[in-house]
């Protein structure tokens, strides 16, 4: 068995450079005993600990201890005390890091594959975003980092992006026309959000709510849970749910800690992993049906629009990427046969 250095994480620490957290995991392990056999995966993310995803990869550190006989063990750090999900993916790919959550928009930068998750409106429904991420397809693009040193284990979810405004409502694309609306930092959601007539404006998260706030943008686009919990719903009163895209959360392991794992091992963090997958997906469900309950409560507007003129909206975009690599990963996501029946969604999304 591969013998790991147990790490003890100091608070106060703050994350300066990649270099400085490098030293700090190697300098805190300097004082082990070699006899140390437990072997203790670094687990960065930026969420907070009330998090579904959080409470579902924390599901899946307990699992693995369990699974293991105590002989594995998950020390997960939130908040972004390692720093940004940029900066966790350099830390993987440098082996000073075991395991980072990462959402598929940021790994986009790094493993070109994961773009296709940008795209809006790839998805019919909820029951076609699950059969990709759980299919071949999705299997195929985890393993695309391998190459860049990443292997991706699982997605989580992360829900479909919508729109939310300060003070206007938007039933159509023609109402987003000049609006300066907040973007993650992905080149194919800030195309989106400009070929829909809108101005992307790509923006650090935590800077959101103060620019909602003094008009510096007029809205900008997530998901239900985050729209409540960051309590933007507080400054933008119409919340359209258009949901134009559904970029999924991505649990990554570094391939220099992949490596380094006995079969045995390997295959007890694959199954925790995906026992963490249907808890979290439990978890998401009833966070966003609160999340809708709650904000409609505090008075925010929302609105169900007919999704066609949006979708038409952004057909040159599959266009100018047909024949590309991601304009395949794309067909082969479009190909992907839907259930028969899906009780759970009432809505679809159509891209031709």
């Amino acid at each position: 068995m591969a013998r790991w250095l147990k790490i003890t994480y100091f608070p106060n620490v703050d994350f300066l450079k990649m270099l400085g957290v490098a030293g700090f995991f190697l300098l805190s392990g300097a004082g082990c005993q070699e006899q140390q056999s437990v072997i203790e995966l670094r687990l960065a993310h930026i969420l907070d600990a009330t998090h579904p995803v959080h409470q579902g990869m924390a599901y899946m550190g307990d699992r693995l201890q369990e699974l293991s006989g105590g002989t594995m063990q998950v020390k997960i750090y939130p908040s972004g005390q390692l720093g940004n999900e940029r900066e966790s993916v350099e830390l993987l790919q440098l082996g000073t890091l075991d395991m980072a959550k990462v959402a598929s928009s940021v790994i986009e930068n790094f493993v070109p594959a994961m773009g296709v998750y940008s795209l809006p409106y790839l998805f019919r429904d909820h029951a076609h975003f699950w059969e990709t991420l759980e299919g071949d397809t999705g299997r195929d693009i985890l393993l695309q980092g391998e190459p860049y040193r990443i292997r991706g284990l699982c997605y989580y979810d992360a829900g479909f992006r919508s729109f939310y405004i300060h003070d206007r409502p938007v039933e159509a694309p023609e109402d987003l026309s000049g609006l300066k609306i907040r973007v993650m930092r992905s080149n194919l959601s800030i195309q989106t959000i400009n070929m829909l007539g809108a101005n992307a404006t790509p923006m650090a998260y935590g800077e959101l709510y103060t620019a909602l706030q003094q008009g510096v943008v007029d809205g900008a686009e997530n998901n239900p849970p985050n729209f409540y919990g960051s309590r933007h719903y507080e400054q933008a009163r119409y919340y359209t749910l258009d949901e134009h895209a559904a970029p999924p959360d991505v649990l990554l392991i570094g391939t220099h800690t992949w490596n380094k794992l006995t079969d045995r091992q390997q295959a007890w963090v694959e199954q925790a992993v995906a026992e963490s997958v249907a808890y979290q997906r439990e978890l998401w469900q009833v966070a966003t049906e609160a999340a809708l309950r709650a904000v409609e409560e505090a008075g925010v507007t929302v609105i169900r629009p007919d999704k066609t003129p949006f979708q038409e909206a952004v057909l040159p975009l599959y266009e100018a990427i047909r024949g590309t690599e991601l304009g395949i990963w794309a067909d082969r996501i479009h190909a992907l046969s839907p259930p028969a029946v899906d009780n759970s969604v009432d809505e679809t999304h159509v891209i031709p």
